[in-house]
């Protein structure tokens, strides 16, 4: 909630692409989660009346894209593996296949950063590392910021940097490295 504006920090500051969204009001907060911050959620949050092409293009046609909505949609369910399935509904989508639809709507904008709130937790194990193997490669192709939410040691093990928070601190900081700060 903090990291995306969603709820405020009792104290510090929170930057997105080098901006402290911590003191803006709501309606500039809603511009910079359009276009500095990507969100992917558990549940997919798909447009059910919509095509896979035509929710990629939905954020594209609030903020202030250059080019064809289309043409960008057509991209990016391209990256995530699913041109094939450019005007399918929700409905016709695998789970797998809706998460991959809500991942390239994300990345819709070119944000500097996609935040995943348990990106894997509505799909079976196969589906969930394919996932988790996107991401992976999203990152080295973009060269995104990903952020995940979970709860499965499973996906935090896939992270380059694991952060453990109890209580809402900061209890511990893996990196792959092997360093382990508390």
């Amino acid at each position: 909630g903090i990291i995306a504006g969603l709820d405020n920090p009792t104290s510090g500051q929170v930057l997105i692409d080098g901006v402290d969204i911590t003191r803006m009001n709501e309606g500039k907060l809603a511009a910079v989660r359009n276009s500095k911050i990507g969100m992917v959620f558990q549940a997919y949050n798909l447009i059910p009346t919509l095509t896979a092409q035509e929710n990629v293009e939905v954020p594209l046609y609030v903020g202030k894209h250059k080019g064809s909505p289309s043409t960008r949609a057509q991209e990016l369910l391209g990256l995530v593996g699913l041109s094939h399935r450019l005007d399918h509904r929700p409905s016709q989508l695998s789970g797998g296949e809706q998460q991959r639809v809500a991942i390239a709507r994300a990345l819709a904008t070119d944000p500097a950063l996609v935040i995943a709130d348990e990106p894997t937790g509505n799909l079976d194990a196969r589906n969930g590392e394919n996932v988790l193997k996107l991401i992976a490669e999203l990152r080295e192709q973009t060269g995104k910021t990903f952020i995940i939410a979970t709860h499965d040691p499973v996906v935090a093990s896939h992270a380059d940097r694991a952060i453990r928070i109890v209580d809402g601190k900061i209890a511990q900081i893996d990196n792959t490295n092997g360093t382990i700060t508390q």
